[in-house]
């Protein structure tokens, strides 16, 4: 009996570990071989140097020696200094590194904006260790890309896939120079698609776990199929390293602006003209959405296509080219991808029903900044909101870039507008949907507004206009 039970015990244990063998085989059967990717493909990425002069430091600030004039060791300090060679008219190299990748076999190369910012001269060396000062052909600060061109032919070039099949979750891999240190690979998984980032309104950005450091900046990021779907640009960091949050450029978007940039020397972006904001869940309910989605268009601006359109403030954009709006943040990649003068679908949620408009799109131009507002006091009135509020001169209403209308709010007492976010000095042009021209326009809002009705008021401020939602008691 014994034995038997030792011989069940020694064949279970047996078979326990031919099953975790198995197990194991079959973990390291779904995991991604690198090898053969890297073997094919690492050629097409080189590195990039570049060299800047920058003005030098005093002798004193390069020492970080104190300011001793008035101290009883001025005079010699004074009479040291005089005697060293002088500094302050001498300039001195600046190097930093990075990456990029060959689009093509005569030697066009792509990389982004901040690695070749200020360079005079560019240094691009390929895997086989072959140096070429580069020609920049052109540079884009808004998408961060760049192109180069060197004097070569018959280069590996890299193949170009498309981000847009991307799928959370696949897996992704970089080949770069970190710190200097050439054609490192690193790889990750795909964490979102069509990220915006703070400042970088017109790119919607790959999010990955690949590993991204100084140095991979400009480099590829490629698919499983060896294909470049994006150029890895930023990372997001509390301390300066990699903390598992890197973005890349969309290769289509990449590509696009890489041929205007050969073919016109400058970038061409679609161009709305409204100003937008988040639709919150009060804003949402307000305008009776049943889900917070979409952009809210708080301000249309003068002589811009929207204005040529039937855009409305007020209007949600839910759909821009049959593109989901998903947020706010959604919506300017997709109007900058279509060129100035084509024609585009918007789907907007006015009063409670979805409408479909055309817009006819244009260029984007520079940014417009607003003047500080200012306010006439005249009459004041009290009402529903808990404000009181004057007519607003033409003055004021010239310095905010306003059409026409509006009040100004001069006192916010306890009530929905406090509770709301309202603040002396607003200007209030759109109450639950009516506009606002007129001290009787504000008065007839005022009459028109039910107890327990949830609204939304349309402010404009210095910084520019905003929805806010309230409720009426």
């Amino acid at each position: 009996m014994f034995t038997a039970v030792k011989w069940f015990k020694n064949v279970s244990t047996v078979f326990v570990a031919l099953a975790l063998v198995s197990l194991a085989g079959a973990v390291h059967a779904d995991l991604p071989d690198f090898t053969e990717l890297v073997e094919q493909n690492h050629k097409s990425v080189v590195n990039i140097s570049t060299t800047a002069k920058s003005e030098a430091m005093s002798r004193r600030q390069q020492q970080g020696m104190p300011d001793l004039e008035n101290s009883p060791f001025g005079e010699f300090f004074k009479k040291f200094l005089e005697q060293q060679e002088p500094l302050q008219e001498q300039q001195f190299d600046s190097d930093s590194l990075g990456s990029g990748f060959i689009v093509s076999s005569d030697g066009f190369v792509l990389t982004n904006n901040h690695v070749i910012d200020g360079a005079e001269e560019i240094i691009v060396r390929l895997h086989d260790r072959r140096q070429y000062v580069a020609k920049l052909i052109g540079k884009d600060a808004r998408s961060d890309v760049a192109v180069l061109k060197i004097d070569a032919e018959g280069l590996p070039a890299a193949r170009i896939g498309r981000s847009s099949e991307l799928k959370v979750g696949e897996w992704v891999l970089a080949i770069g120079s970190p710190f200097g240190f050439d054609f490192s690979v690193t790889a990750g998984i795909v964490s979102a698609t069509g990220r915006s980032l703070p400042r970088e309104n017109y790119v919607p950005f790959i999010q990955t776990d690949v590993a991204i450091n100084p140095g991979n900046s400009g480099g590829p990021l490629f698919n499983l199929e060896g294909e470049v779907v994006g150029i890895n640009s930023q990372i997001y960091s509390r301390t300066g390293g990699f903390m598992g949050l890197s973005f890349s450029i969309p290769i289509e978007m990449a590509i696009d602006i890489a041929d205007q940039l050969k073919e016109n020397g400058k970038v061409s972006r679609g161009w709305l003209g409204v100003i937008i904001q988040e639709v919150t869940r009060e804003l949402a309910e307000s305008f009776s959405m049943a889900t917070a989605h979409g952009a809210l268009i708080s301000r249309i601006l003068p002589d811009s296509p929207a204005a040529a359109s039937d855009l409305q403030v007020g209007d949600i954009i839910v759909r821009f080219n049959q593109g989901y709006v998903d947020k706010s943040s959604s919506l300017p990649p997709l109007v900058g991808q279509v060129r100035a003068g084509r024609s585009a679908t918007v789907d907007v949620i006015r009063n409670g029903k979805e409408v479909t408009l055309e817009v006819t799109i244009g260029e984007l131009p520079g940014a417009d900044e607003l003047a500080s507002a200012g306010r006439a006091p005249v009459a004041k009135v009290k009402n529903k909101l808990g404000i009181e509020v004057d007519p607003l001169d033409d003055e004021v209403r010239q310095s905010l870039s306003l059409d026409s209308g509006g009040v100004v709010v001069t006192a916010v007492n306890d009530g929905p507008a406090k509770r709301a976010g309202v603040q002396e000095g607003d200007v209030l042009t759109m109450i639950d949907n009516a506009l606002i021209k007129s001290m009787e326009d504000f008065e007839k809002a005022m009459d028109d507004l039910e107890d327990n009705s949830s609204i939304a008021v349309l402010v404009q401020r210095p910084q520019g206009p905003i929805f806010l939602a309230l409720t009426v008691k």
